[in-house]
């Protein structure tokens, strides 16, 4: 894996308490915070994901007009949640 040097600047405060967090876990500092920031990227990628698919199926909608009702998504849902295995309902105009 390469790796890029970075810098971080932090407030006194918020460097002492990654040290002593660092220190409770048996860690080093620059680990916590390679985690940290690891976490957030891949929390906003989802996010971003989780938008992009949001704005795909709006669009769908509107050059389509197909959909489900929220009374078949609940029904779906509830036959997943007891254990059957089904593709979910065909949407209609």
């Amino acid at each position: 894996m390469t790796s890029l040097a970075a810098s971080l600047e932090l407030d006194i405060a918020t460097e002492e308490r990654l040290n002593r967090l660092a220190a409770a876990r048996k860690r080093s500092a620059h680990g916590l915070m390679r985690d940290a920031i690891e976490q957030y990227v891949e929390r906003e990628e989802a996010s971003e994901r989780f938008k992009d698919d949001a704005l795909a199926a709006w669009a769908a909608y509107q050059a389509t007009g197909e959909h489900i009702t929220g009374d078949e998504a609940d029904a779906w849902l509830e036959r997943l949640e007891a254990g059957e295995d089904l593709a979910p309902p065909a949407p209609h105009k």
